[in-house]
């Protein structure tokens, strides 16, 4: 069985003008504010990137969402990067976690749902979207 990598990072954020202040001040990170039509996510920049993906092998990015009084476990989370969505949730559940939902398809990332694990952690699993090759040798 292949390993599939932790890819990404998520917390909640009640304030996240406060939130991107404090990580950019403390840790030199850079945040990007996406509006309504994105969930009022924060993308954050954590290391150096190359056509959006990480130069420092094993690093990741992330991001903040805002925190909801509807929403169940909102603690810091890992998105682990899967091929197949659809196998990884059936795999998930066999395993004896279980999935939040259906896949929700983030523009231009890929196909993303969450899940918790027999521990009652919850992570999430996201089917990137090929990226292009765009080097000059792959031309």
């Amino acid at each position: 069985m292949s390993m599939n990598p932790v890819v990404h990072f998520e917390m909640p954020a009640q304030d996240r003008q406060r939130m991107a202040k404090f990580y950019t001040k403390a840790f030199g990170w850079q945040t990007k504010m996406l509006g309504p039509e994105m969930g009022d996510y924060v993308v954050v920049t954590t290391t150096e990137t190359d056509d959006g993906r990480p130069k420092t092998p094993g690093a990741i990015n992330g991001g903040f969402y805002p925190k909801s009084a509807d929403s169940p476990a909102q603690y810091p989370t890992v998105v682990i990067a899967v091929d197949d969505i659809r196998g990884a949730i059936r795999k998930v559940a066999d395993a004896g976690g279980r999935v939040l939902g259906d896949p929700m398809e983030i523009p231009g990332i890929g196909q993303y749902v969450s899940f918790f694990d027999t521990e009652g952690n919850r992570a999430s699993i996201l089917q990137p979207l090929p990226r292009m090759d765009i080097r000059p040798e792959s031309r």
